[in-house]
């Protein structure tokens, strides 16, 4: 038996997905990607959702997201609350939508309408101008320029989609007759585009069709020969730009990374300074800051799309893993975690990764001696939260292995909790020359 939520009002039904890299708007793969295309749809959902609250903010109106894929806990991190969230049924696009309506009508409400999250140029003049189309007709409908429609609206559960053709353009046509054939009243709206295709989003977003990347991966070099081309070849993908930004290499690093298909680009040495030299030729949605002795996780992408789907999350890193494997090593590993999990203080070689609008709102990194990275996550952590993604980034052992891993661990240890009570970062810096040596 169902149980539904009673409500007398109206209802805005919101049909969405949430957004899978290689998933979402699989036809619009070619020209963006998949993870950039997931972010297409991740902000066309959200600006949908916007316009969808502001017009039932002051009206009996309920807003229920109807999705695919994910989970209400996914949907409602993504999404928050104050919504009613549902899963689709199982069945093509007719039966989802028929079944979506007839739990509107049993839990009670009067009127309802149904919409995608593809149609940007949707305002809530066109929602107040559908639920008043319903005082005096059946069925509201609002056409899309390929055949289709964007909105439908019912005022009494009828079944206005078994045997029509989906995906094609006599979709409205065989809709619109059906109505007539059970005597219903039909009031269209204006036509909009639904973006569908490259040419819909050439037309309608035509900032989002420049060829940028849903990343970009800066990798800061000095002399880093022996690791660069391992470390690129781990962060090629088809969703990401990679760019090796060299602070005066004299071994050869450049001529290595352009081999193994990096961009380069050249800056004054200094960590700090050569990855915000990076950020402002960098052209990803999301920046991400990867060492050169570090190997990114299989399906890193995907990860960074999933941690920062919540709109909450201000800075994500993978956990922390090296290449040693030995019992104080592990020991190591599993401090490192916990600190970075439950201290929302990750290092560096976890690989952070951000939002660039939120890397340029708190100015970058600060260029002091050392330890940019953890001044960083803190500025960054008043912005939201930090949120460690599960699989591991496995960072070379090279300073343990040069210095020991009880001196290394001990250095690390005195500068970060000299960092955390304020001890100037020039007599710390000494410190931490002496676990770069080679």
């Amino acid at each position: 038996m169902r149980s539904f939520i009673r409500f007398r009002g109206d209802r805005l039904i919101v049909f969405g997905r949430y957004p899978v890299p290689g998933q979402t708007k699989t036809r619009l793969i070619p020209a963006l990607g998949p993870a950039g295309s997931a972010e297409l749809q991740r902000r066309l959902t959200e600006k949908t959702l916007d316009t969808v609250k502001s017009f039932a903010s002051d009206r009996n109106v309920a807003v229920e997201v109807c999705f695919e894929a994910g989970s209400k806990a996914k949907i409602r991190r993504w999404l928050g609350s104050g919504m009613i969230f549902s899963c689709q049924k199982q069945g093509d696009l007719g039966v989802r939508m028929h079944e979506a309506f007839l739990d509107a009508f049993h839990s009670g409400c009067r009127r309802a309408v149904l919409l995608g999250t593809d149609i940007p140029q949707m305002t809530t003049h066109h929602l107040k101008q559908a639920f008043n189309a319903l005082k005096e007709n059946d069925i509201v409908i609002g056409p899309s320029t390929d055949g289709g429609y964007w909105l439908m609206g019912l005022n009494h559960p009828v079944n206005l989609f078994r045997g029509i053709n989906w995906g094609t353009r006599t979709v409205l046509e065989q809709t619109v007759a059906l109505a007539k054939e059970k005597n219903l009243r039909v009031k269209k709206l204006d036509p909009l585009t639904d973006i569908d295709t490259v040419e819909d989003l050439n037309k309608l977003l035509p900032a989002w069709t420049g060829n940028n990347p849903y990343i970009s991966v800066i990798i800061p070099v000095l002399n880093e020969a022996t690791y660069i081309e391992a470390t690129i070849h781990g962060a090629l993908n088809e969703d990401a730009e990679v760019i090796v930004v060299d602070g005066g290499s004299t071994d050869g690093t450049v001529a290595r990374a352009i081999s193994a298909g990096a961009r380069v680009e050249m800056s004054p040495c200094g960590r700090a300074l050569q990855q915000n030299n990076a950020v402002s030729v960098a052209r990803g949605h999301v920046l991400l800051f990867l060492h050169a002795d570090t190997a990114l996780p299989h399906g890193y992408v995907a990860q960074v799309f999933e941690t920062l789907v919540d709109p909450k999350t201000a800075l994500g890193a993978f956990r922390f893993k090296t290449n040693l494997d030995t019992p104080l090593m592990k020991i190591i590993e599993f401090v490192t975690n916990i600190r970075s999990q439950y201290f929302n203080l990750p290092y560096g070689d976890q690989v952070l990764f951000v939002r660039k609008s939120a890397f340029k709102s708190i100015g970058g990194f600060p260029e002091v001696p050392i330890a940019e990275d953890l001044f960083f996550v803190r500025r960054i952590s008043k912005l939201g939260r930090i949120r460690i993604a599960p699989a591991h980034a496995v960072t070379s052992a090279r300073r343990w292995r040069t210095l020991g891993l009880l001196r290394t661990t001990v250095i690390n240890q005195i500068i970060l909790t000299g960092f955390c009570i304020g001890i100037p970062l020039v007599k710390l810096a000494p410190l931490y020359r002496v676990t770069r040596r080679r």
